[in-house]
């Protein structure tokens, strides 16, 4: 009798337990809900909300024992625990093959023999000729005045009926240094032309984000200086060649007086155009005593210290470019040379190299070294001729260096 008891005893006592298991697994079912999978609105805005909450208070805590932890470890003479830095794509880039060394001789010794020494040794002074393309927008001439008002001594000319190679002709014996054509589709601007001259390059850029000076909040109207002129992260081969491209377009004397700032802000593939003005002001700072009165002098007048500050202002416009073919010497579609042509079809973009790379023969194989370097080189000037509208390449060639 007695043993037949404990059992029930025991068996009595499990059951209550695998019931409060069993409550304790609802709860938690019931509190781990999906807002999306609840079907009336009120109440998924509601647990939303409060998760969102609960969320916010959670990361509050962490934050708060991870300051408590460091002055604790501060107090008892300790090294506090390193401070954990987020895992961003800059970060954990890997180091390019192709990225310009500050002692890269060969690369600098060419710099005196390529197509834009002689306007940034300031033996030419820079000219530019703007223009449009045939079909032009409402937006177009807008951004084209302001773009005559960033770059000095540009000029816009009227497109017509004109093909282009007969502006490039007529812009030789005019002795402009550049023409820049602003290509518009669907009464946008979305596409920049700009051609060197005499001998090239030709940088054909996608235009995108266009933002104009009016629609700047606290803008400011431009002087004419000159503006300086700032290139960030323009650190490969063909980085450095569009940062000379870019240079030539802008006098290499500017004027300092004017507080203008032209920025082209190179990162993953995308240059960020920003122009600025900085200002000095002076604001006057008054010094208080350590109970909180303000300090004053005999007279009993309150003191002012001045202080100078710098701030900027935007003027406008924005945009964003970015690289879709480089080709050698003037304008030419059909027996125009490339150096780098943009493959949408077949690119493979690594994101922790920070690099598009084209294989010309299509395929996706990265298996001998001389199939990396075709990669990291993108298309290269022996190999590969043609133009925009269908390019032609020696295959036979190509197949033989690659190993494909």
């Amino acid at each position: 009798m007695g043993g037949k008891r404990k059992t029930n005893e025991n068996e009595g006592m499990e059951g209550e337990e695998d019931s409060k298991h069993n409550i304790k697994k609802m709860k938690k079912e019931k509190s781990e809900i999906l807002p999306s999978s609840i079907k009336n609105k009120e109440k998924r805005s509601a647990v939303h909300a409060k998760l969102k909450h609960q969320k916010k208070l959670d990361k509050r805590k962490k934050l708060k024992a991870r300051d408590a932890a460091a002055k604790l470890a501060l107090e008892l003479g300790e090294e506090p625990p390193p401070k954990q830095i987020p895992r961003t794509i800059e970060n954990t880039r890997e180091a390019d093959e192709t990225v310009c060394m500050p002692d890269d001789e060969e690369l600098f010794a060419g710099n005196d023999a390529d197509e834009f020494s002689a306007v940034l040794k300031q033996d030419r002074t820079p000219k530019i000729l703007i223009t449009t393309c045939r079909f032009n927008s409402t937006r177009g001439p807008a951004f084209i005045t302001e773009l005559l008002s960033v770059i000095p001594n540009s000029h816009y000319y009227k497109r017509g009926t004109y093909d282009l190679k007969k502006i490039v002709e007529y812009a030789n014996n005019k002795e402009f240094t550049s023409i820049i054509v602003v290509h518009t589709n669907r009464r946008e601007p979305d596409a920049l032309l700009i051609i060197g001259l005499p001998d090239g390059p030709t940088a054909h850029f996608k235009l995108s984000s266009l933002v104009l000076r009016k629609d700047i909040k606290n803008h400011g109207n431009p002087t004419s200086h000159e503006p300086e002129l700032v290139l960030n992260n323009f650190t490969t081969r063909l980085g450095h060649r569009i940062g000379r491209l870019i240079q030539s377009l802008f006098p290499q004397s500017p004027n300092f007086r004017g507080r203008r700032v032209v920025t082209f802000h190179n990162q993953r593939d995308f240059i960020f155009f920003r122009h600025h003005r900085y200002i000095f002001e002076t604001k006057e700072i008054k010094q208080s005593e350590s109970k909180g009165k303000k300090a004053k002098d005999t007279k009993g007048e309150s003191i002012s210290k001045e202080k100078v500050i710098a701030r900027l202002q935007e003027c406008g416009p924005r945009f964003t470019l970015k690289l879709v073919s480089l080709q050698h010497g003037t304008f030419d579609t059909r027996g125009g040379e490339f150096e780098w042509v943009h493959k949408p079809q077949s690119q493979h973009v690594f994101r922790s190299r920070g690099k598009i790379h084209d294989h010309p023969c299509g395929r996706s194989c990265v298996n001998s070294p001389s199939e990396h370097m075709l990669l990291r080189c993108g298309w290269i000037r022996d190999i590969w001729f043609g133009g925009c509208y269908g390019p032609k390449f020696n295959r036979e060639k190509l197949l033989l260096i690659s190993g494909c």
